[in-house]
């Protein structure tokens, strides 16, 4: 009897044994089923969620009006179109090309100083060409800029040439800046001695210690007042006319002139056009 329970609860315990080593089988199996059930699941969440972040950075910028651009803060990422009006020499840093661009719309002008261009992009923008521009807004010495500016052509076949806009009588008051980077006139100013005890018209470099092919800076007065020009050198080089003009100018002539109007600790045109009146 005692040896048949013995055996009894021997085969009793051993089936018990297999029972829940069996449910413990069963378990794990279902839980790396669930499990990997669910992986494709989180997987397709973050695969939305990049792609929703790759089609924000892609999206275009929202394009400014003058207005807003001028509204807009220093250091912050702008975006607006405007017409080529003039560029600076071409040149290339550390394998990057850079182009000056000297840019205007019917509401206000602006700078782009130094856009990553190709050579080959840099011979496309012509006098009218209308581009699309993304950089930061910059201010240096009292002159703002877009910098580390890329762009692109817009393919609208509209174009855009300013005509100067006659500020001579704005020289010397507050609303002269409202005009800045535009394409602009001056009429009847007094060609004024380049450095002080000096007869010279012109200097070349600000200080006088360069040569012929530098920038050319020279004073002219209105009013009483003196204000300074500048023929920039990589804008209009030695072989223009408006740097022979200049050179040939004489302290006493009656001038007028036509250029951008740049800033640097106050107004300092970049000149294009000098004709002697009297």
């Amino acid at each position: 009897m005692k040896k048949s329970l013995c055996v009894a609860l021997v085969l009793s315990m051993t089936l018990a044994l297999a029972g829940c080593a069996g449910g413990q089988a069963d378990t794990t199996t279902e839980t790396e089923t669930t499990e990997n059930t669910a992986a494709p699941e989180e997987s397709t969440e973050a695969e939305d969620s990049a792609a929703a972040d790759t089609a924000e950075e892609a999206a275009p910028a929202e394009v400014m009006t003058h207005e807003e651009y001028m509204a807009a803060d220093l250091d912050s990422q702008v975006t607006v179109e405007s017409y080529v009006q003039a560029t600076q020499s071409w040149w290339e840093d550390e394998g990057q090309g850079k182009i000056t661009v000297y840019a205007q719309s019917e509401d206000g002008g602006y700078f782009f100083y130094e856009l990553a261009c190709s050579e080959e992009d840099a011979a496309k923008l012509t006098p009218g060409t209308k581009i699309r521009v993304t950089g930061y807004k910059s201010e240096w010495s009292g002159e703002v800029e877009i910098m580390d500016g890329t762009f692109e052509f817009v393919e609208d076949g509209d174009e855009y040439i300013a005509e100067p806009t006659d500020v001579t009588e704005l020289l010397g008051t507050d609303e002269l800046i409202d005009h800045q980077n535009e394409f602009v006139s001056f009429t009847g100013l007094t060609v004024e001695p380049a450095a002080e005890g000096s007869d010279a018209a012109f200097l070349y470099s600000y200080d006088g210690s360069g040569s012929d092919g530098d920038d050319l800076y020279f004073n002219a007065s209105y009013n009483g007042q003196t204000y300074t020009f500048t023929v920039e050198s990589y804008l209009c080089d030695n072989t223009t006319d408006v740097y022979n003009a200049v050179e040939a100018l004489q302290v006493g002539q009656t001038i007028d002139m036509q250029g951008f109007l740049y800033w640097y600790e106050g107004v300092n045109p970049h000149i294009t056009s000098v004709t002697v009146v009297e």
